[in-house]
């Protein structure tokens, strides 16, 4: 596994009063690749090893903390407070969909990349569709990994979620403090593990106490982000190379998202990975690189 030291120093985009953390994997080479994590988490979520394998495929590889996130501007506290309660109101009230989209470009203009493939898991394979719709000329190809339809809001969002997990996690309660932060970390990465494959929690230790991330239980932060509303686009408008990628044991949510977003844009392929969760773990790094790969040579 590639570790912490493999990165380029933290650099800061900006877009208007927020800055955006983003490096770059040191050696990486070749087409521009934008990875994008999901609600709360920081970039270092991204497997180490897995960006070692975007890089043996030809890639030059970026990742960077969506606001609100790791080591990008945290924004003010709004009066919803619970994620779930944000994910189904019409109306957000700190910034938009359109905003953190715009948080993406930011970084594109910061490394003087006219245009990139964009990997986006959970959230953020909600943010990859979105760039691409309303940026289409910043996005060469896109994926989507164990991410919703990028234009579902609202009660129609309950249609693709599981709510065990989630609603285990918000009882959970956490000491204050890096303790606390590592916790709830470790407890969000046994949770979406994939039942097929197993969790090595040495291994999730290790890079979760070397790279502590406040996100995992930061409730207020997470309610901004998905409270964070889309008025762009919707799916069908998508023109570009799309890779759709869900684990068929995700519990987050159901296949069936995965299924409505690559049946909503022309062409997309998708890709059912079996006993998968809400990860990407580790013996299919090889395979999910490659997929890209391809992807990219279709773009």
């Amino acid at each position: 596994m590639v570790g912490a030291v493999e990165w380029s120093r933290t650099r800061y985009a900006r877009n208007g009063e927020v800055e955006i953390a983003w490096d770059q994997l040191v050696g990486s080479q070749g087409d521009p690749l934008l990875l994008v994590m999901g609600l709360g988490t920081s970039r270092f979520w991204w497997p180490a090893g897995l960006c070692r394998s975007f890089a043996e495929e030809g890639f030059q590889v970026v990742r960077y903390d969506q606001r609100d996130a790791g080591q990008s501007t945290r924004m003010p506290d709004v009066s919803v407070t619970n994620p779930v309660t944000a994910l189904f109101r019409k109306r957000g009230d700190a910034y938009t969909a359109e905003d953190m989209t715009d948080d993406a470009v930011a970084v594109l203009d910061d490394l003087g990349w006219s245009a990139a493939h964009v990997f986006g898991h959970s959230l953020g394979g909600a943010i990859a569709q979105r760039v691409a719709l309303r940026h289409p000329d910043r996005v060469l190809s896109v994926v989507s990994s164990a991410a919703l339809p990028s234009d579902v809001s609202g009660v129609k969002v309950a249609r693709y979620l599981r709510f065990g997990l989630l609603a285990r996690l918000a009882r959970t309660k956490f000491p204050e403090g890096r303790e606390g932060d590592i916790a709830a970390s470790l407890a969000v990465a046994r949770g979406v593990a994939s039942p097929a494959y197993p969790f090595d929690e040495a291994a999730a230790r290790e890079w979760i106490e070397r790279e502590v991330d406040s996100g995992p239980r930061d409730s207020k932060a997470q309610s901004r982000q998905i409270g964070a509303q889309w008025h762009g686009p919707r799916l069908p408008k998508l023109n570009k190379p799309t890779l759709v990628m869900h684990g068929d044991a995700d519990p987050i949510l159901r296949l069936s998202a995965g299924r409505a977003t690559a049946a909503r844009i022309s062409g997309a392929r998708m890709i059912t990975w079996p006993g998968v969760g809400h990860d990407l773990p580790e013996p299919l790094w090889p395979q999910v690189a490659h997929a890209v790969r391809e992807l990219a040579d279709s773009a």
